[in-house]
């Protein structure tokens, strides 16, 4: 009967499908699988192949593994073995070679033992096989069995190690050389036998490799030995300096392969410069510990200079007779005093800020104890609210506790600061009396004027209980300050009238200075002047007669001035102008007019006058046949009055502000004076 399961394939892997009820799965059904299938499909044990090619066994319910095989499973595979295996009909010979099968078609399950005997006999009746080789007739009835499929293996491999099979031959080479064997059908399964082989090849090439690697290094140690005998083969020689001088030796010869020669020798030399550089590092390290101790025996300061250091430390008899400071760099000297100069920096600053911390707790001392000394003073009644330090200071100036504070900087507060501090404590005890003071003042009624005398406000504050307990110092002290207040008040209050006058006397002035019916001029009086402001509210603003007199005397003396002023611009410029019309010289002019002094002669002025002949002489011999200059040109005839007025106009311009300079100067220092 036809199986409803059919096999497909998916991207390499088989999946079968169920043709009435369209379903897919990728485990085998069971009707398609071979007796031995079925014995290995019911216990739970399911074989499998690791990522090497090894084998192992997992339990698909208690989720173990195991790379032995387990017992259940050795017995399903057993009675599989057991099992009938299908005969396969003879084939029938023909004449001339040929040969035929029976004419029923080959029955091709999917048992594998039956696959696996249908290939061999195809080969082995002289079918041609994979290679192109006709293959030889083989006697199927003596094939080994083996009871397991380690066993197999084994018996497989073994055959591989006998016929020399190399790790680089191909499947189609192995087979050759081993299908004659009885051991090649040990493994059924033609895929089995590959994968064996391929097993095969994997451990032989590990094994070839082993075996290279302790050749190796057995090469490498007896080559390292030799090299080590010729002590002229430094850290620093080449393979091409070293190789005439170990030529010669056994060792050497021993290898074929120069690269490796070359590869050895180039270990041996990275072996010899670590060495090299290991000594070199405990050679320096020695160095720069005797270095240490040299620095340590020259007495350095925080502050001493590299120059000064590298020759006291050049000259040092120590450093000089000692080969092993060859060793080190100019760089490394240095690094060994930097070191050396912070480690003498880190000292002086731990002593210095052990030096401030033991300034600063004595400081603190110093301080509480003159406040214990100012505490003294209060207690005695010497300090009260509103205490003058003079008042105290010839109690403390010779106290030891006020002498050791002066001078002191680091604890931010003064003697005079902590005084003030103290008489503060007093202020602010002297509020709450003072409060109680207001209060009584403000319940009574009563005033307290410049003219009330002390025993007036005390006989006042003795009628209330809340300021019956105050002592008569402190009422004495409240009362000061109050009389201070009012006198205060009242020069505040004398000051704002007198600025207050002040400006309505210039309210006025400015009043006066815009009538313009008539203008205030220079000759008017305050009789003709009055009657016009008289009724203005800046007029009637002043009280007094003569501050109204004072803001119209203001305004004439401002309207005076600026005639004068006036004037001497007019004379100014009406001079100046009859200087440039020719008239007279008015000696009355020259009296107004600033003295200047006369010019200096021209000590250049023949040097002028000779250059410039010079260069005239020099345009006679450049210019035409004549040899004639040019005309000069003549100057505008000016008078004599008129080019002296000039020069002394023009002398005035440049020396008038350097005498004012002067006189400024003259002044200030008088001032100073």
């Amino acid at each position: 009967m036809a199986s409803v399961w059919s096999q497909a394939e998916s991207n390499g892997r088989v999946y079968y499908y169920n043709t009435v009820t369209k379903a897919t799965q990728w485990t085998k059904p069971e009707e398609l699988m071979t007796p031995s299938e079925r014995a290995l499909a019911n216990q739970p044990w399911k074989q499998h192949t690791s990522p090497e090619g090894r084998p192992y066994w997992y339990h698909g319910e208690t989720k173990q593994t195991t790379w032995e095989m387990p017992e259940v499973y050795k017995n399903a595979l057993a009675q599989s073995s057991q099992l009938p295996k299908p005969q396969m009909p003879a084939p029938q010979f023909v004449a001339g070679g040929a040969h035929s099968f029976s004419s029923q078609p080959q029955q091709r399950d999917r048992d594998d033992y039956g696959e696996r005997i249908g290939q061999d006999r195809q080969i082995g009746y002289g079918q041609v096989d994979m290679n192109g080789a006709r293959g030889v007739t083989l006697d199927t009835q003596n094939d080994p069995n083996y009871a397991t499929f380690e066993e197999g293996e084994a018996a497989f491999i073994s055959l591989l190690r006998r016929q020399k099979v190399q790790p680089d031959w191909t499947w189609e080479q192995t087979m050759r050389a081993t299908i004659k064997d009885p051991q090649y059908r040990a493994l059924k399964d033609p895929k089995d036998r590959k994968a064996a082989f391929e097993k095969y090849a994997v451990e032989v090439r590990l094994q070839e490799k082993d075996r290279a690697k302790e050749r190796l290094a057995k090469l490498r140690t007896d080559f390292g030995t030799m090299l080590r005998r010729h002590p002229e083969i430094r850290h620093y020689t080449r393979w091409k300096t070293a190789r005439p001088i170990i030529e010669g030796e056994t060792i050497f010869r021993s290898t074929n392969d120069d690269t490796e020669r070359k590869q050895l020798f180039e270990e041996y030399i990275i072996e010899l410069k670590k060495a090299h550089v290991e000594q070199e590092a405990v050679a320096r390290k020695s160095a720069m510990d005797e270095l240490v101790q040299i620095l340590m025996g020259l007495d350095l300061e925080p502050y001493t200079r590299w120059a000064e250091a590298d020759s006291m430390i050049r000259s040092d008899n120590k450093f000089q007779g000692d080969s092993k400071f060859l060793t080190l760099s100019k760089s490394d000297i240095l690094t060994a005093f930097e070191n050396h100069i912070k480690s003498l920096e880190r000292t002086f600053n731990d002593e210095r800020q052990r030096e401030k911390n033991s300034k600063v707790r004595r400081e603190r001392q110093n301080r509480d104890r003159f406040l214990d000394l100012l505490s003294e003073l209060r207690a005695a009644g010497k300090i009260k609210a509103g205490t003058k330090w003079m008042s105290i200071y010839p109690d403390i100036k010779d106290d030891a506790r006020y002498i050791n504070m002066l001078g002191q900087r680091g604890s931010g507060s003064t003697p005079l600061d902590l005084f003030w501090d103290v008489v503060e404590e007093e202020e602010r005890t002297i509020r709450i009396v003072r409060n109680d003071v207001y209060d009584v003042l403000e319940d009574k009624r009563y005033e307290v004027t410049p003219k009330t005398t002390f025993q007036e406000f005390l006989a006042l504050m003795s009628t209330d209980r809340r300021t019956l307990s105050i002592p008569e110092d402190t009422l004495s002290l409240i009362f000061a300050r109050l009389q201070e207040k009012l006198v205060r008040k009242s020069e505040h209050d004398q000051h704002a009238n007198e600025r207050h006058q002040r400006r309505n006397i210039d309210a006025l002035r400015s009043k006066i200075k815009h009538l313009s019916n008539p203008p205030v001029t220079a000759s008017s009086t305050w009789e003709t002047v009055r009657p016009q402001v008289a009724h203005t509210e800046e007029f009637k603003v002043l009280d007094s007669d003569d501050l109204r007199r004072q803001a119209f005397e203001k305004v004439i003396r401002r309207v005076r001035e600026k005639e004068d002023d006036h004037a001497d611009r007019e004379r100014s410029s009406h001079g100046k102008r009859d200087r440039r019309n020719g008239y007279a010289y008015d000696p009355r002019d020259h009296a107004r007019e600033p003295r200047h002094r006369t010019p200096e002669l021209d000590i250049y002025e023949a040097e002028r006058r000779k250059a410039m002949a010079d260069r005239e002489r020099v345009y006679s011999s450049k210019s035409g046949a004549t040899g004639l200059s040019p005309p000069p040109i003549m100057p505008v005839p000016r008078s004599r009055e008129r080019d002296r007025h000039e020069s002394e106009n023009e002398e005035a311009i440049v020396i008038r502000p350097m005498i004012w300079s002067i006189r400024l100067v003259l002044l200030c220092a008088g001032r100073k004076m």
